[in-house]
Protein backbone atom coordinates (compact mmCIF):
# COMPACT_ATOMS: atom_id res chain seq x y z
CA UNK A 1 0.00 0.00 0.00
CA UNK A 2 2.97 2.54 1.22
CA UNK A 3 5.14 1.53 -2.34
CA UNK A 4 1.44 2.71 -4.25
CA UNK A 5 1.69 6.00 -2.88
CA UNK A 6 5.06 6.53 -3.39
CA UNK A 7 5.02 5.88 -6.63
CA UNK A 8 2.10 8.03 -7.32
CA UNK A 9 3.90 10.69 -5.67
CA UNK A 10 6.84 9.80 -8.21
CA UNK A 11 5.08 10.48 -11.25
CA UNK A 12 2.88 13.37 -9.78
CA UNK A 13 2.77 16.70 -11.72
CA UNK A 14 3.28 18.61 -9.04
CA UNK A 15 6.23 16.78 -7.40
CA UNK A 16 9.68 18.07 -8.45
CA UNK A 17 10.36 15.08 -10.60
CA UNK A 18 7.08 16.03 -12.49
CA UNK A 19 8.73 18.99 -13.60
CA UNK A 20 9.42 17.41 -17.52
CA UNK A 21 8.65 20.16 -20.09
CA UNK A 22 11.78 19.71 -21.67
CA UNK A 23 10.53 16.29 -22.62
CA UNK A 24 7.97 15.88 -25.20
CA UNK A 25 4.52 14.02 -24.31
CA UNK A 26 6.12 10.71 -25.85
CA UNK A 27 9.16 10.61 -24.02
CA UNK A 28 7.94 11.28 -21.12
CA UNK A 29 5.16 8.76 -20.90
CA UNK A 30 7.81 6.42 -21.92
CA UNK A 31 10.38 7.12 -19.65
CA UNK A 32 7.11 6.54 -16.70
CA UNK A 33 6.25 3.35 -18.23
CA UNK A 34 9.74 2.50 -17.69
CA UNK A 35 10.27 3.75 -13.99
CA UNK A 36 6.80 2.17 -12.87
CA UNK A 37 8.24 -1.10 -13.94
CA UNK A 38 11.65 -0.73 -12.47
CA UNK A 39 9.48 0.63 -8.93
CA UNK A 40 7.66 -2.61 -9.40
CA UNK A 41 10.52 -4.87 -10.05
CA UNK A 42 8.93 -6.09 -13.58
CA UNK A 43 10.96 -7.61 -16.26
CA UNK A 44 12.20 -3.82 -18.72
CA UNK A 45 13.75 -4.43 -22.08
CA UNK A 46 17.13 -4.02 -22.35
CA UNK A 47 16.29 -1.66 -25.02
CA UNK A 48 14.14 0.23 -23.12
CA UNK A 49 16.95 0.29 -20.19
CA UNK A 50 19.25 1.68 -22.49
CA UNK A 51 17.33 4.13 -23.99
CA UNK A 52 16.16 5.51 -20.83
CA UNK A 53 19.55 5.50 -19.44
CA UNK A 54 21.01 7.57 -22.24
CA UNK A 55 17.98 10.03 -21.70
CA UNK A 56 18.70 9.92 -17.72
CA UNK A 57 21.87 11.32 -18.75
CA UNK A 58 21.08 13.77 -20.89
CA UNK A 59 18.06 15.29 -18.99
CA UNK A 60 18.54 15.86 -15.15
CA UNK A 61 14.82 15.08 -14.34
CA UNK A 62 14.59 12.28 -16.44
CA UNK A 63 17.72 10.87 -14.05
CA UNK A 64 16.08 12.01 -11.05
CA UNK A 65 12.92 9.58 -11.50
CA UNK A 66 15.17 6.77 -12.76
CA UNK A 67 17.15 7.48 -8.92
CA UNK A 68 13.48 7.40 -7.71
CA UNK A 69 12.56 4.58 -9.60
CA UNK A 70 15.32 2.08 -8.53
CA UNK A 71 15.08 3.56 -4.52
CA UNK A 72 11.54 2.21 -4.36
CA UNK A 73 12.30 -1.13 -6.09
CA UNK A 74 15.22 -1.78 -3.67
CA UNK A 75 13.58 -0.41 -0.54
CA UNK A 76 9.40 -1.43 -1.90
CA UNK A 77 8.12 -0.66 1.70
CA UNK A 78 9.80 2.54 2.05
CA UNK A 79 7.33 5.49 4.03
CA UNK A 80 7.29 8.91 2.95
CA UNK A 81 8.00 10.07 7.00
CA UNK A 82 11.29 7.88 7.43
CA UNK A 83 14.56 9.01 6.49
CA UNK A 84 14.48 6.44 3.90
CA UNK A 85 11.40 8.75 1.98
CA UNK A 86 13.08 12.40 2.64
CA UNK A 87 16.33 10.90 1.06
CA UNK A 88 14.62 9.70 -2.30
CA UNK A 89 12.25 12.59 -2.08
CA UNK A 90 15.27 14.96 -2.07
CA UNK A 91 17.43 12.63 -4.72
CA UNK A 92 20.10 12.33 -2.35
CA UNK A 93 22.41 9.31 -2.25
CA UNK A 94 23.04 6.53 -4.50
CA UNK A 95 19.65 4.15 -4.96
CA UNK A 96 22.29 1.07 -4.82
CA UNK A 97 22.31 -0.03 -1.24
CA UNK A 98 25.38 -1.71 -2.13
CA UNK A 99 26.99 1.33 -2.79
CA UNK A 100 26.52 2.82 0.44
CA UNK A 101 29.41 3.81 2.94
CA UNK A 102 28.71 2.10 6.26
CA UNK A 103 31.35 2.89 8.12
CA UNK A 104 35.56 3.96 7.89
CA UNK A 105 38.58 1.80 8.71
CA UNK A 106 40.89 5.10 9.45
CA UNK A 107 41.77 8.34 8.59
CA UNK A 108 43.18 7.83 5.12
CA UNK A 109 39.88 5.65 4.31
CA UNK A 110 38.11 9.01 4.82
CA UNK A 111 40.68 11.05 2.50
CA UNK A 112 40.36 8.20 0.09
CA UNK A 113 36.75 8.62 -0.44
CA UNK A 114 36.70 12.53 0.07
CA UNK A 115 39.19 12.37 -3.29
CA UNK A 116 37.45 9.88 -5.06
CA UNK A 117 37.44 10.62 -8.68
CA UNK A 118 33.81 12.09 -9.80
CA UNK A 119 31.18 10.70 -11.92
CA UNK A 120 30.35 12.12 -15.42
CA UNK A 121 26.95 14.15 -13.77
CA UNK A 122 28.73 16.26 -11.81
CA UNK A 123 28.47 19.11 -13.56
CA UNK A 124 24.45 19.02 -14.14
CA UNK A 125 23.62 19.79 -10.37
CA UNK A 126 22.57 23.33 -10.55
Amino acid sequence: MRTKKILLNLFDPISPAGNLEMLSTEYRLKLEFICKRIAKQEEVQLNDLIWAEKLGKANRSAGEMLRKARRIAYNPEMNQNDLDGFMNAMDLGDPDPTNHRTGFKGADDIVEWFSQEKNEDWRQRD
